[in-house]
This record gives structure tokens, sequence and C-alpha cells, in this order.
């Protein structure tokens, strides 16, 4: 079901000026025997209409729309934007594959589960397409033979925001850089001068208890999809982090009120109940519109490592849709630097493209916090890429939580919440094979 998608029926021309950016068509070789991307004549496309299965996370639909309407304007083509609730994504999709309804793109949070119906870019834009996007990003596309089913579109590195108000009145410096000790002191000293009832809140999240794995030298899945947890290190973090929410300096009640689903601690921070708060660059929007008093994103906190922990989404296209070649043409015209720029200044997300995270552009608003979060891209390592967004990772991070919460509770030490998560991981990774 893999193989090559065929482009029939497409002439392939020059592209006007402002469309010379590749398109999908019959691949070429170039003279150093890999696979060139062909050019199409974007006007074929005129009158013709794809499907665009998409979720929103909620300034990112604004900026989707305008750029949608560029592209129509640019190729004729109408784009069909159909959204659904991130929850029933896969579950709408794999109905509409089945009864041989495919739509020609749709954004996910996971494209393996489409892998046997996607396209392979590479087979429409050349063998090196995926070296447009940095080398965390892209290894998450691709599939261990190479093909990538999937473009990386946008992403999510792990953080922290701190109280600028909470931590000037407590005379603490905004910190450039520190450790996880460092952190807390900081924290329980401006706390105790604000009279604030905790001193750290964490996301409820497998995703963003991973980050915490990370900074101590470990991750749950390595590259090759095997276990990777090294359990001395995990052991270590997990001890640091129950005894900081055993002993209220993270909020307990928080931690154990929502069983083991994901709890954004939002709220906690924007109560002014907590002056350090980990999370990530999505709530950059949501917090410039609700917050009430000056907050700044700042660098991730270093114990063996640095760096944060990624996440992240991805357009698909779809080959036996009704349109292969204008949903793949879609999708690269979306990830083309100058339109992803557009859509990342508006909806707060992070580029996946190389140039873009190198070069960096300027956020409308916010522009020195987003700024915050691109730089820990390259502070963060290269092995929680695979970790983040193996097939493995999503009941790996359930039982993470799960094994936390028991430690938080007093139900179990360390010692066996360690060994319990290391066998769920193999259990996670049998079961995603």
């Amino acid at each position: 079901m893999r193989a090559q998608t065929m482009i029939g029926g497409l002439a392939c021309v020059a592209l006007a000026a402002t469309l010379a950016a590749c398109a999908p068509g019959t691949a070429e070789t170039s003279s150093g025997g890999q696979s060139a991307p062909a050019t199409v004549d974007f006007a074929s496309f005129k009158g013709k209409t794809l499907t665009y299965v998409y979720f929103t996370d909620g300034p990112d639909e604004k900026a989707t729309r305008d750029a949608i309407a560029k592209f129509e304007q640019e190729t004729g083509a109408k784009v069909n934007l159909q959204i659904v609730p991130f929850a029933d994504i896969n579950t709408a999709l794999q109905a509409r594959l089945s009864g041989g309804n495919a739509p020609e793109v749709a954004r996910v949070s996971d494209w393996h589960p489409f892998a046997d119906e996607a396209v392979d870019f590479k087979q429409y834009f050349g063998s090196d397409y995926a070296s447009q996007y940095s080398t965390g990003a892209a290894g998450t596309a691709q599939d261990a033979e190479g093909h990538m089913y999937a473009v990386p579109s946008d992403a999510t590195i792990n953080g922290p925001f701190i109280n600028l108000e909470a931590f000037k009145k407590a005379g603490v410096a905004v910190p450039t850089k520190w450790t996880w000790d460092e952190l807390v002191t900081s924290a329980k000293k401006v706390a105790a001068a604000n009279k604030m009832p905790y001193a750290v809140a964490v996301d409820k999240s497998g995703n963003r208890l991973s980050t915490v794995l990370s900074q101590f030298g470990t991750v749950m899945i390595g590259k090759d999809g095997t276990n990777a947890l090294d359990k001395a290190k995990a052991a270590k973090a997990l001890t640091f982090f129950t005894d900081l929410v055993k002993s209220n300096a993270s909020p307990k009640d928080f931690w154990l009120g929502s069983g083991s689903k994901y709890s954004g601690a939002n709220e906690i921070f924007l109560a002014k109940q907590v002056p350090v708060y980990l999370s990530g660059p999505w709530q950059v929007g949501a917090f410039a519109d609700t917050a009430t008093f000056d907050w700044a994103a700042v660098p991730n906190p270093c114990e063996e490592r640095c760096g944060g922990f990624p996440g992240g989404k991805f357009m698909v296209a779809f080959k036996n849709s009704k349109e292969p070649a204008l949903g793949a043409a879609f999708v690269q015209w979306m990830n083309r630097a100058e339109n992803q720029t557009e859509i990342d200044k508006t909806a707060f997300w992070l580029p996946t493209r190389k140039d873009l995270t190198e070069k960096g552009f300027d956020y409308p608003t916010h522009d020195a916090d987003m700024k915050v979060f691109v730089s820990q891209i390259s502070e963060t390592p290269e092995d929680t890429w695979p970790a983040g967004f193996d097939p493995a990772f999503s009941n790996s991070a359930k039982a993470l939580i799960a094994e936390t919460d028991k430690v938080v509770a007093g139900q179990q030490d360390v010692a066996t919440a360690v060994e319990n998560l290391s066998a769920e991981i193999d259990k996670a990774i049998q079961g995603a094979k």
C-alpha cells in the first residue's frame, strides 16, 4: 500500500515568479542521482477543490484561514476547511478513509496510524525535501525506511513562565540560566514574598513530565523504538518532582484532582497563586489576552541537560483522495518559508523549517517571549524528538502520569514506580508494533 503514487496528466512547466517553489509532479533525477522535485503549473489546479480536515488550538484558525485565502487567490483552487474537535480527529479520519472518502489533507498530532494511506512527500519533492526542516522536526516526520509521510507544520517546546511583578516585589532577578535547585529556591522566595500558596506549577501531562525526565538525563523511548529509560536517572527525576508535589511546593490537590487525565495549571498561574509555571508557547496568546500582571517566558532549568521537550502537529496528504497532487501541493505551499512565517506569527507557533529556526523572525506581540521558546529548540537534546513522537509515546506518557500519581498519593515508592513504568513502556512499544 506504500507504493509510489504516480501523478498523471500534469504538465511540467516553469512556474510563474510568485510560484517558483517546487510543487508535485513526476519525479526527475538530478545529476547527483537523487530524486529531484518536478515543477507543475499551479494554474492546472484552477477550479479544483480540496478538503482540509483540521482541528484548531485557538488563534491558529484565523492564521490558517488567511493562508488558505492567499492559496486560493494564487492558484484558483478552493479549499473546503472542515474543523473537527481534536479528540475526534483520528476517529473521523479513519471513518472517511475506510469509507473511501479520503480528504486531500489533514492536520494530525500523530501520522503513524495513516502511513499506509499517506503520500510520501519525498516522491513529490525529492529525497532531500526533509532537509528543509530542522533536524529534530524532520526526523519525526519520517519512518525507519526514510519515507516522509507527513510534513511537520508547527512545533512546541516546553518551558517556564514567571510572574514578573512577583519576582520584582521579591527582589529576585529574572533568570537567564538556572538549575532546578535554583529554580525552586527562587520560586519559594518569590512565593513567600507575595503570599502565594505554591512555588512551582507544572501541567499534569506526560509530555511536560517528560521535560523533567529529559533534564535529568533520560527519555522513555529510544530512536530505534526500544525502551530507553535509564532507571537511575528516572528515579532521581521522579524523586525530585514528587517531593516537590508532596511538600505542596507544587500544588498537590491539582496533581491528584484530575486522575490520569491531562490538566493545565494555567488558571493557577493566572490567579497569582504561583510564580513559576512550566507549560509551553501555546499559552502566550492566551496570557496576552487574560493575564492581569506582567509575565515572561524564561529558559528551561538545567540539570544533567538543558532544553525542554518537543511537541507539534503535522500535515498529511492522502494518496487515495480525489486530488492527491493538489493536496500535496497545498501542504508544500503552506509550509514554504514565507507562508509558515505568517501563520506562526499569528498562531504563536514555533517554526519547523530549518531556515526559520536559524534566522528567526519577529512576532507581532510578545516577540521576546516567543524567541525564548525558539531558542530552546537548539537547547533541547536530539533524542527527545524521536522519543516524543514515537507511536508508543502516548501510552508510555499515560503510564508515567499514573505511576507518578501513586507516589504522590503515598501508594508506592519511587523505585517501584520506575520499575512499573519501564514495564509499561515495554507494553506500549509492543502494542504500537
